[in-house]
């Protein structure tokens, strides 16, 4: 039945192309050279549609797919020339004719302009006309975004163009929530989106734009159509149906408003039918704009997290999920020259988990005692509760193009709860096993940033971030034996031991830099720079173990403080030049390194010493739109306060970890190279990278076993640990088709050191290699049915264990009757490991019916999630020293009834 059912959709997607020729030619000035990015469109006589659109290539040639026995009006337009109107009768023959424009901005005379060049180049910006791409059925802009050339989204609401991620996303130029794209890709309605404008080699401080290297830097601006300008905009839905065992709700209000002097954007979920406008995972990867000042400096010193990894939603799917999100974004501009902005995201999370976990590790039969393989099987079910929160303040002062002065603070708070009630079965015994997290993180990042430039030959930069973090992570394990007897820790024999583990973590960094551009001529400039990393970590820990009597016992070494603090001074210097097609930008930098540990009552630890690194950047511009960039960096690594301190901690129910207060740091090296095209002639995407890294005397765990019991501490590897990474994209967009194929690879080498029974250590190098292939294929009709169809396979190696999961999708959506939108999404998986020993099939089913008349604000709308009732995922995953494959169980089926009324 599956295999039909695919076998149909493959099958549909093969709709037949009507019969068409080609007209091709050249666009050439009055001199007779070619104009490269000249837009060419062919209107249709009759029916006023636009059939056909190019972009001239670099030699002005031009390419379009005309309906046969037709008359059409050819349009031609070039900046700074006028534009043209031909006609052109077509019969069954292909056509070929060139066109040559005069010098010139005006606009024909008496000519009603019936349709817009779908895409078109404005230097560094592709401009994409939103009407051209719409079908009926978007509802929000990651529908749009999806059937834009070179355009992708993810699972995740993370957007890339060509290949590069996103990292700005604004609408008419005023930042919507900075930081991130999944809340504008996932509520901005698609009815209010005029222009699609990608922002290439994208730098928001203009003085340094040309100076620094911003050819991965990529934003997208979002304008909206005229008649929701001034005006207030949006949504307010409202949702009702039936779960498995209870009713579900969905309320989710949307309201903007974007006048030139403020905007304000509201938005809110609350429902019970596992939608997640916002996961824990957004939360900490949630940037909020601010940057990595150091990211050339030649030093990473990341302030590691303590939290307790709580356990995360896989594929963003859990037995229960509910949640009640809201969230507010504004900008008002006082006067010309000062802007304030800002966001308040706000989100209350409670999900339920249910899974089944198998974890294998290979031993050492001899020198362990133990089987060849341990093995541990668990059934768990846990409690989740997060409440999370995130504020930022902005001020822009711009007085003059020659003077810019910034200012950011981003607020991050979060209370987390988990309760997990687990059943382990093991190679030597079986038990129950209750756990509690508890953490309430809080973090205050503040950004001060002053540019000035004197004249075009001097340019000044003083960037400066205070962070403060404080963590409190709490956790509690009541088992049935003593994980680690010979530790001595828990002290008092019991018929359930209650383990507890407190921890404080308070953070004091402080990165501050000065850059000085001297342009030497309009194409190479001089870049000097001065700065300083300061860090204070205080680490205060406390393992214990809870008597009956509510009393506590402890034994040696069960307590950490530590007072660890971390300097780099650094000057660097980058020098840039551009020679024809190539741009070079070599520098180094000397860096003064002092870390000072004290832990009590051990003593004190100095370290003081001077290393020089080099960094290369260099750029290939072949084409316009083509290029090949090389990078390498020789990075000095540092580890934080969580690895130095050597009183005991605990990890989990069965992982205790001891730091090493002697660690040194890690020297890494990265090359990376990556090549571009963007052929504008027949919209094809072509990009990939591969990037290596070399990272030596790197920290890493010397671990010993006792069954499913880990004790670890970290020390410096006497060998190199290396990743090599790479991925490939070819993408095309031809007519009413878009395709693509990718590839991405991933090979990985690590160092460790196991102690098997007896103390003898056993250098232990584990390798990974994981693979994705993906292949899309998708149509955009007008009129007409639409689908997507795409084949995912995954292959993760882990030595120890191969698994593989096969994933056919496909998508229709169908606007019809002038006021039905269908829309039906469908996903098989196929999940096994090398000897199927191990393997599951199974698939989801979603479809909705929309009603909305043309005209009308209110929409009617009837849904359902997991058609199919399927019941559980599988995934795996991979540590130094062992695998992991998992079941979870997901929410069942939901049918949803659903009322919208736009604003």
């Amino acid at each position: 039945m599956k295999k039909a059912l695919l076998f149909f959709l493959f099958l549909f997607s093969g709709i037949s192309f009507a019969q068409n020729i080609k007209l091709d030619g050249f666009i050439l000035d009055n001199s007779g050279k070619p104009l490269e990015m000249a837009n060419v469109m062919a209107v249709h006589s009759v029916t006023k549609e636009m059939d056909s659109y190019a972009i001239t290539n670099d030699k002005g040639r031009f390419q379009l797919t005309l309906k046969v026995h037709s008359t059409y009006t050819v349009r031609v337009s070039y900046l700074g020339m006028q534009t043209k109107e031909i006609t052109v009768s077509t019969k069954s023959e292909n056509l070929s004719q060139n066109i040559t424009l005069e010098a010139g901005n005006q606009e024909l005379q008496g000519v009603e302009i019936v349709r817009e060049m779908p895409v078109s180049i404005k230097g560094d910006t592709i401009v994409y006309n939103a009407d051209s791409f719409k079908s009926g059925t978007e509802r929000k802009l990651e529908d749009v975004l999806k059937k834009l050339p070179g355009v992708e989204v993810n699972a995740d609401g993370q957007v890339e163009v060509e290949g590069k991620k996103v990292q700005k996303l604004m609408v008419e130029g005023k930042d919507f929530f900075d930081g991130d794209t999944k809340l504008g890709v996932k509520n901005i309605p698609a009815d209010a989106i005029d222009k699609v404008q990608v922002l290439r080699n994208y730098n928001e401080i203009g003085a340094l734009k040309g100076l620094e290297n911003n050819e991965e830097s990529v934003a997208m601006n979002i304008k909206l159509k005229e008649g929701k300008k001034n005006f207030w905009f949006g949504d307010l839905n409202a949702g009702i149906g039936v779960g498995h065992d209870e009713s579900r709700y969905i309320i989710n209000p949307k309201l903007f408003y974007y006048s030139p002097e403020y905007s304000i954007n509201l938005i809110g979920n609350f429902n019970n039918i596992g939608e997640l406008p916002f996961t824990p995972q957004d939360y900490f990867k949630f940037t909020g704009g601010f940057k990595n000042l150091m990211r050339k400096g030649g030093t990473s010193f990341n302030i590691g997290s303590n939290d307790l990894g709580l356990t995360l939603l896989r594929n963003n799917r859990a037995k229960e999920i509910e949640t009640q999100f809201g969230a507010t974004n504004f900008s008002y501009n006082p006067t010309k020259a000062w802007s304030l902005s800002g966001f308040a995201i706000v989100s209350s999370t409670t999900t339920e988990l249910e899974t089944k976990t198998r974890m294998e590790r290979r031993n050492f039969p001899l020198l362990e005692q133990s089987d060849a393989v341990t093995v541990q099987n668990t059934q768990d079910a846990t409690h989740q509760k997060s409440n999370l929160g995130l504020f930022k303040l902005s001020s822009s002062y711009k007085p003059s193009t020659a003077l810019q002065i910034d200012y950011d603070g981003l607020l991050k708070k979060s209370k987390q709860d988990e309760f997990t009630d687990l059943f382990s079965q093991s190679n030597l015994d079986n038990q129950y096993i209750h756990t509690t997290k508890k953490q309430d993180p809080v973090s205050f990042n503040q950004n001060f940033n002053l540019y000035y430039t004197k004249n075009e030959k001097h340019v000044f930069a003083i960037e400066a971030q205070h962070l403060y973090q404080e963590e409190d992570p709490f956790y509690e394990a009541n088992l049935g034996l003593n994980p680690f007897p010979e530790s001595g820790l828990f002290p008092v024999v019991q018929s359930r031991y209650d383990l507890n583990q407190d921890r404080l973590v308070k953070t004091n960094k402080i990165d501050a830099k000065f850059d000085y551009y001297y342009m030497l001529t309009p194409k190479s400039n001089l870049n000097i720079t001065l700065g300083d990393t300061w860090s204070r970590q205080d680490f205060d820990s406390n393992l214990f173990q809870r008597l009956e009597d509510q009393t506590t016992a402890q034994g040696n070494d069960s307590q950490n403080h530590v007072d660890y603090s971390f300097n780099d001074v650094f000057l660097g210097l980058h020098f840039k030049w551009i020679m024809g097609k190539f741009t070079f930008n070599p520098g180094l930098s000397l860096h003064q390194y002092r870390t000072d540990n004290t832990q009590f009552p051990v003593g004190k630890t100095k370290d003081d010493f001077f290393r020089v690194l080099p960094d290369v950047y260099a750029i290939y511009q072949i084409k316009k739109s083509e290029s090949l960039t090389y990078n390498y960096a020789m990075t000095t690594e540092f580890t934080d306060v969580s690895k130095l301190a050597e009183g005991y901690v605990l990890g989990s129910y069965n992982s205790l970890f001891r730091g090493n207060r002697l660690l040194e740091n890690a020297l890494v090296q990265t090359h990376s190279l990556r090549y571009f095209k963007y052929n504008m002639f027949n919209f094809t995407n072509i990009f990939g990278f591969v990037n290596y890294s070399r990272r030596m005397d790197a920290v890493k765990t010397r671990a010993s076993f006792d069954d499913i019991n880990q004790f670890s501490t970290p020390y410096n590897a006497y060998f190199a640990d290396g990743m090599l990474t790479g991925v490939a994209n070819y993408g095309r967009s031809f007519g009413k088709y878009k395709a693509s194929v990718n590839v991405a690879l991933n090979w990985s080498k690590f160092n460790n050191i196991r102690v098997p029974f007896g103390g003898i250590e056993i250098p232990e190098t584990t390798e990974s290699f994981t693979q994705g292939y993906t292949a899309k294929f998708s149509t955009n009709y007008k009129h007409w049915p639409n689908l997507e169809i795409g084949y995912n396979l995954t292959v993760n190696d882990y030595q120890q264990a191969t698994f593989y999961t096969q994933r056919p999708s496909a998508k229709l959506d169908y606007y019809f009757l002038e006021a039905f939108s269908l829309v039906s999404e469908y996903e098989f998986y196929h999940y096994n490991n090398s000897d199927d020993s191990i393997q599951n099939e199974y698939d989801f089913l979603s479809a909705s019916l929309i009603y909305q008349k043309k005209g009308s604000p209110w929409e009617y709308k009837i849904s359902a999630t997991n058609l199919l009732n399927t019941t559980s995922l599988n995934d795996d995953s991979f540590t130094q020293f062992a695998t992991r494959t998992s079941q979870y169980v997901v929410q069942p089926r939901y049918l949803i009834f659903s009322l919208k009324y736009n604003l």
